[in-house]
């Protein structure tokens, strides 16, 4: 079986990955607060963890993984859109809900097994309250309940913080009925025009954190395997997570592993309204950015490291996709010759590419492999590339393999012209390993006027044409 290597953030090491139950591994993930439009950064743990969730599925079996990612739906941003907009609270996370699914899909991340939604969960969020109030962990203060942290001697070691270094960094909510400031909301009394349901402490709401921990134990139980999100959530989400869902079920422990996707920049930039470079994907993909472009320039960057979106390496993606869609089309491929592959013994996941993949979600391994299994020169020859684009999520309906605007998916070029790119490379290949700079130099340049997109990835260069090729720039052919 494939060994799955995970860097996990619990024990600050990478670890071999062993389910608790190879026939039910679970995962969870925090999703999103549906008020508006998923930004591009909103787009990287979804697609981290649909790279995870399909590499489970090959590895276990399709039928014995599970994923959960909720929607908040019960929020105070939510509240403020509804009171600023003056529309009803339902309609506002409804239509969001359908705006995040519309987007994700275009990205090609499949659904979660559940979308648990946090209003369907008020009433087991109200038991856990009341058990951990029970337990000693929690008291109740002036229509508030708070989880007492100092009653949970584990506090802080998934962020490696201590009490004082949490109160000196966060900015927490002084007041008076807090018996420490590090006391978080478990639930809150509601005014006129919020949501709120009855509970033992008046009328009210959940608190953010305990909203994860009643839903994931529901679907997942008291110990399951991973939960993962943006590393932004580390300090205080997560943490918060693991002490009122450790104290509630003593007896679990709650996620074995925990797995945290660094942020997004923009051309090499923080993403914010104030600098003028924030966009949804809505945005992206209404510019005519195909999804699979979007997913592929996310997927270059390993999910450990900050990944940054730029022109350049959008043109690349483009670039990258149109050549491998054109070889895909060129050899046939498609329902039928997938079925003929599968019944030949021949539709298999290629093992090199796999065991990439499998050391820490390596991204950028596995696309450095595809580029390398790119080169087969038939179908059966190509079945380990299919299967591997699949994998990545980059083909998910071989009926409808993609087609860019703006010309054919791939090289449509003279053979001759292809001979005379791959010399070209070969050149400079040559010249890079005799460090002969000013040759190598040289020869880019001749690519570059010739509008040739040069993709070089673990060692291997491939290429496609680009909006603005010209052969008759590239010398004699």
């Amino acid at each position: 079986m494939t060994i799955i290597r995970l860097q996990n953030t619990k024990t600050r090491k990478r670890e071999e990955f062993v389910p608790i139950d190879p026939k039910n591994v679970r995962m969870y993930l925090c999703g999103p607060t549906v008020y508006d439009r998923a930004h591009l950064g909103n787009s990287r743990n979804v697609l981290v963890f649909d790279v995870l969730f399909r590499l489970l599925r090959h590895v276990y079996g399709a039928d014995h993984v599970t994923y959960v990612r909720n929607f908040t739906d019960v929020d105070d941003k939510i509240n403020a859109r509804a009171a600023e907009s003056g529309r009803e609270i339902g309609d506002i996370t409804a239509e969001t809900i359908g705006w995040y699914h519309d987007d994700m899909d275009a990205l090609g991340a499949m659904r979660p097994t559940h979308e648990p939604r946090a209003t369907d969960y008020i009433a087991e969020m109200i038991a856990m309250i009341e058990d951990l109030i029970k337990k000693g962990h929690a008291y109740a203060a002036e229509g508030h309940v708070l989880f007492a942290v100092e009653s949970y001697d584990k506090y802080g070691a998934l962020s490696g913080r201590s009490l004082d270094d949490m109160i000196a960094g966060a900015r927490v909510e002084i007041a008076p009925y807090k018996r420490n400031p590090m006391d978080f909301v478990l639930w809150k009394p509601s005014g006129d025009g919020v949501p709120g349901w009855s509970s033992p402490w008046g009328y009210g709401r959940p608190g953010w954190h305990i909203e994860c921990s009643a839903m994931s134990y529901d679907l997942l139980g008291e110990s399951f395997d991973i939960h993962g999100g943006g590393n932004d959530l580390q300090f205080p989400h997560h943490e918060n997570e693991i002490a009122q869902s450790c104290c509630a079920h003593p007896e679990g422990e709650f996620a074995r592993y925990w797995i945290h996707n660094e942020m997004l920049q923009v051309e090499g930039k923080k993403m914010s309204k104030s600098l003028g470079n924030f966009f949804t994907i809505r945005d992206l993909l209404d510019q005519g950015i195909p999804g699979e472009v979007i997913r592929l320039v996310m997927l270059g960057t390993h999910y450990g490291k900050t990944t940054d979106w730029t022109e350049a390496r959008r043109a690349e993606a483009d670039g990258t996709l149109r050549k491998w869609y054109g070889i895909l089309q060129g050899h046939g491929f498609g329902p039928d010759l997938i079925k003929a592959l599968r019944a030949d013994g021949k539709w298999e996941a290629d093992a090199e590419f796999i065991g990439v993949l499998g050391n820490d979600l390596n991204t950028p391994g596995a696309l450095a492999r595809l580029h390398v299994l790119s080169k087969g020169k038939t179908p059966a020859a190509l079945a380990g590339f299919a299967h591997g684009l699949e994998m990545l999520g980059l083909v998910n309906d071989w009926s409808n393999i993609p087609m860019f605007e703006g010309g054919e998916a791939g090289p449509d070029v003279a053979p001759a012209v292809a001979a005379r790119v791959d010399a070209l490379l070969a050149d400079r290949a040559s010249a890079r390993a005799n460090k002969d700079w000013d040759r190598a130099d040289e020869v880019r340049d001749i690519l570059n006027a010739a509008g040739v997109q040069v993709t070089d990835v673990g060692g291997q260069a491939t290429w496609a044409p680009g909006p603005d090729f010209d052969a008759a720039k590239l010398g004699d052919l």
